[in-house]
């Protein structure tokens, strides 16, 4: 299964700005760097497939507002989903989603945070301290 993310968003992908922000993590094999953009796409991949999600929602009221105005092109990469590293080099990801009726929330956040702390760290290697998970609409 992460084997066919992985084909996905490669196939998906975007060539790396010079201007992305990378995540670095060095460890006993030597120094890993992952563009956040990269993260992004994992996280938003991994989220959409979990049972119960219908989308992710914007960041915050200021992205909406411009993706609104502009027909979505602005702040397109980072919708619904925030990625930032603590002080121990680990990483803290905000996700905001909008679930199904009828769906346990209770549940699916628990699903959410437990397959995209494992994705995230099989696929590339870095270690996620923290999920936050925000439910933000609900889909009738």
């Amino acid at each position: 299964m992460i084997l066919t993310a992985l084909r996905r968003l490669k196939s998906t992908r975007k060539p790396i700005k010079e201007c992305d922000i990378m995540v670095t993590v060095e460890n006993h094999i030597g120094k890993i760097s992952v563009s956040e953009g990269y993260l992004i796409q994992l996280v938003k991949h991994t989220v959409t497939g979990c049972f119960g999600v219908a989308d992710v929602c914007s960041v915050n009221t200021l992205h909406s507002a411009l993706s609104a105005i502009t027909f979505g092109k602005a702040f397109r990469q980072q919708r619904g989903v925030a990625v930032r590293s603590d002080k121990d080099g680990g990483l803290i990801i905000d996700l905001h989603i909008k679930v199904s009726y009828g769906t346990n929330i209770n549940a699916a956040v628990s699903s959410i945070i437990h397959k995209v702390s494992f994705t995230v760290e099989e696929s590339a290697g870095i270690e996620v301290h923290k999920v936050n998970v925000f439910v933000d609409d609900m889909n009738a």
